[in-house]
């Protein structure tokens, strides 16, 4: 963005001494230096401060780690990669047959558990047997139930559904794969139809013209010569750098100063209805450039507004951040 004022400026002054004739003398050069100087230093900090702009935006996204509930050797897999999936549509399915076969030990046990059960109670109204014989019976029949549902759980989980309405991409798992239920080692990942998460990451001197509601511009890098109206949404409350997860350690200076000092992110609402037509188009992760109008030093926001279409149109040759 500073550079872009600064070509600005420098083009200016050249075709100012062009069209009226200005010599090149010690005078009028270092008058136009010193002016740029002073004109864009005064502008680039009250632009800066007052309508704060992040070349470091990007569009986020949720994703669910598909695990197993059971282990098993994968059979089939979903051919609809990177398509739309309702929820509860198959995503993959595990070799059934041991659990099949668990199920059935444990229907046949129960089973026999069931018609000794009965007998037992037979027996006991003619005094044959003693009372705790049918206890022992009824304990059998009640050990074995629970089993058979859980059983029955493990072999319905053979089948894994996707847990809501959204995609899958990039999937790596092939049959013949062994899946493990275990979080920490999924075969897939969902990504679930939801609203994308536009942040944009702003430096901390900002800080006082981040507010909610504020209106907001953004650019994306795929879509170059386009600019979309947003609104703050909210500013996150947290940044990682400051963060300390339960341990036996001690925080330290040390520790901490060759620390970046971190950015505040700023969730945006894009409600410009253009966006509609290029929504397909941006895919979650998208980079781009953001900036913030606060309620201060309005008309040094049509110059935010200028300089960020301008990088918006310099994404047609490279990104211009």
């Amino acid at each position: 963005m500073d550079i872009l004022l600064i070509l600005t400026y420098a083009s200016t002054c050249i075709v100012v001494f062009k069209v009226f004739k200005i010599p090149l003398t010690k005078w009028t050069v270092p008058t136009a230096v010193l002016g740029g100087v002073l004109l864009i230093g005064a502008l680039i900090f009250t632009m800066n401060y007052n309508h704060p702009y992040s070349e470091v935006s990007r569009s986020y996204f949720a994703t669910v780690p598909v695990v197993p509930q059971v282990s098993g050797q994968v059979i089939e897999v979903t051919e609809q990669v990177n398509q739309l999936l309702e929820k509860g549509d198959v995503l993959l399915k595990l070799d059934p047959v041991p659990f099949k076969a668990k199920v059935d030990e444990y229907e046949a046990q129960l089973r026999e558990a069931r018609s000794d059960l009965r007998r037992a109670k037979k027996l006991v109204v003619k005094n044959l047997i003693a009372r705790r014989e049918l206890d022992r019976a009824k304990l059998k029949v009640d050990e074995l139930t629970p089993r058979l549902r859980k059983a029955k759980w493990d072999l319905e989980n053979t089948i894994v559904h996707a847990p809501a309405r959204g995609f899958v991409s990039q999937v790596a798992v092939r049959p013949g794969v062994m899946a493990v239920s275990l979080p920490l080692k999924p075969v897939m990942v969902f990504i679930p139809l939801e609203e994308r998460i536009v942040v944009g990451w702003f430096r901390q001197n900002s800080l006082l013209r981040l507010k909610t509601g504020y209106e907001a511009e953004i650019t994306f890098d795929g879509i170059p010569g386009e600019v979309f109206s947003a609104k703050v949404r909210h500013v996150l409350p947290a940044m990682a750098e400051g963060q300390f997860p339960a341990s036996g350690s001690l925080i330290d200076g040390s520790t901490l100063a060759n620390r970046v000092p971190g950015r505040i992110g700023v969730n945006l609402l894009i409600d410009d209805p253009d966006f509609t037509q290029y929504q397909s188009k941006v895919p979650g992760g998208a980079f781009g450039q953001a900036a913030i109008y606060s309620d201060h030093m309005h008309h040094v926001a049509v110059m935010r507004k200028i300089l960020l279409r301008m990088a918006s149109w310099m994404n047609y040759l490279f990104p211009f951040h």
